[in-house]
């Protein structure tokens, strides 16, 4: 696809001045990030990178990411709900992935104990990127879906104001009009809302569980300043504060500070290095709570990796999804190449497929965050190193996705604007709240488009490596 900027890439002093208009209008816009050198205080910030211009997306496969997105909701929904699928699913990860077996002993105390929380809030973001083909027409493929902290629906919000500044100031006003609005934080902030509003206490609050050092942190007040313009107040804790100050009553209510917790929102607790020993028994007291969490826990469960691959397992969808063939159809659309490493012969033949064509194929463990897949030379070696051991169990193999690069002009603080070839994934936050068996709400709340250069294979905006973007349908 070639863009209708493409021209404008060649000229150097055009595109410094546009690069100066553009961060000033980030800055005056939000689109903020605290800086690596002072992750936990706000006296010094920078804009968040960006692209220069907006990234063109195919106009069918944005309204295919959106159509499908209340079909991942419900997906990821029925999951968290059944114990058995999630037991056996992971079964085998769980004896060689030290994470997802501590997650998963947390779930099952709660299940022993009796599941106190009668209202589940789901917050998630589905990504894609857009396969190449021999026929022109780009396919819609899904990388991951992320049930926990599912961030930058706040500057999402933000930078489309920035695009549409840049194309005004080259007299683009008709292609400025293009750029989509967006309000994810909005969206977001709806769900909380509504789950908090069916806790039924108009004194308790919204718990956020930050990280100590949190350079996103204006993403994150987006939605917070969101819920207070409806009156619902937001509290900033850390693991380690629930540890010392949180507590249940008879009833399981949960109390921090002296003060009843609605909705425990999770902006950590992803990855293995979030938990110490008392982080870990923080985590089981919110989960033992009556409090509304995003996610509970089996819905952190339900976003593993192991657990994607699983449902693109023929008849899996249909079981979870029973009586909604065409949403099954949506979903599986979307599905790329997926296979277990379980030790067996399916593994096996997997791992000798990856050994035998490596550059078409990504090698996953179960974590987010960014930053984690192998690909190529390091992949190869990992798979050579795991395939006889049952350590491989823990990992997922996936098709790598190819999309068409294209180029654009990446904005970082501290670094000369860039011209190079990128790629770019999309992402389409969705929204879910239940009550006991009945959805409440069920939508989609808005869109992410990060872009990267394409020699970095993999990581997004908070791992240093993609900037965001917006999509301009075409």
């Amino acid at each position: 696809m070639a863009t209708s900027w493409e021209s404008l890439l060649q000229d150097e002093h055009l595109l410094e001045e546009l690069a100066l208009q553009a961060m000033d209008r980030a800055l005056a816009e939000g689109v903020l990030l605290r800086t690596s050198r002072e992750p936990s205080s706000s006296d010094v910030v920078s804009y968040a990178p960006f692209t220069l211009f907006p990234s063109l997306v195919p106009q069918a496969l944005l309204e295919q990411a959106y159509a499908v997105q209340m079909d991942f909701n419900l997906l990821v929904d029925a999951v968290s709900q059944n114990s058995a699928f999630l037991e056996q699913t992971l079964s085998s990860t769980i004896k060689r992935d030290d994470f997802t077996a501590h997650l998963f002993d947390i779930y099952k105390q709660v299940l022993k104990e009796g599941i106190a929380q009668t209202v589940f809030l789901g917050l998630n973001r589905s990504d894609y990127m857009f396969q190449r083909s021999a026929d022109g027409f780009p396919a819609l493929k899904q990388i991951e879906i992320n049930t926990i902290s599912a961030s930058f629906g706040g500057l999402a919000s933000r930078t489309p104001a920035v695009h549409r500044h840049v194309l005004s100031v080259l007299s683009r006003t008709e292609e400025a009009a293009k750029i989509l609005s967006n309000n994810p934080s909005k969206g977001l902030a709806l769900g909380i809302a509504k789950a908090w509003e069916l806790y039924g206490s108009t004194n308790a609050l919204v718990l956020l569980i930050a990280q100590e050092k949190e350079r996103n942190v204006f993403d994150q007040r987006a939605i917070e300043n969101e819920l207070l313009a409806r009156n619902i107040h937001v509290i900033r804790r850390r693991f380690e504060d629930v540890s010392e100050k949180g507590s249940l009553d008879q009833d399981r209510r949960l109390f921090m500070d002296g003060q009843e917790v609605a909705v425990v929102y999770f902006r950590d607790g992803y990855m293995p290095s979030q938990y110490s020993v008392k982080n870990w028994e923080a985590r089981l007291l919110l989960e033992r709570s009556c409090a509304v969490k995003c996610p509970d826990i089996a819905t952190q469960l339900a976003g593993t990796k192991k657990v994607q691959q699983e449902l693109s397992r023929v008849g899996v969808l249909e079981a979870l999804l029973p009586g909604q063939p065409e949403a099954v159809a949506r979903l599986r659309a979307t599905f790329a190449g997926l296979y277990s490493l379980d030790m067996g012969e399916e593994g096996d033949q997997a791992i000798a497929e990856a050994l035998a064509a490596p550059s078409r194929f990504v090698l996953k463990p179960q974590r987010e965050g960014g930053g984690n897949n192998l690909y190529g030379e390091e992949m190869v070696q990992a798979l050579v190193q795991l395939k006889d051991i049952e350590e491989r169990a823990s990992y997922i193999l996936m098709e790598k996705i190819e999309p068409e690069p294209f180029g654009n002009c990446l904005l970082r603080p501290g670094s000369p604007a860039r011209v190079v070839q990128c790629i770019s994934e999309l992402g389409i936050f969705g929204v879910y709240v239940r009550q006991g068996k009945t959805l409440v709400m069920n939508k989609h709340v808005g869109h992410l488009l990060r872009t990267k250069a394409i020699e970095h294979a993999d990581g997004g905006v908070a791992a240093g490596v993609a900037v965001l973007d917006n999509p301009y349908p075409v």
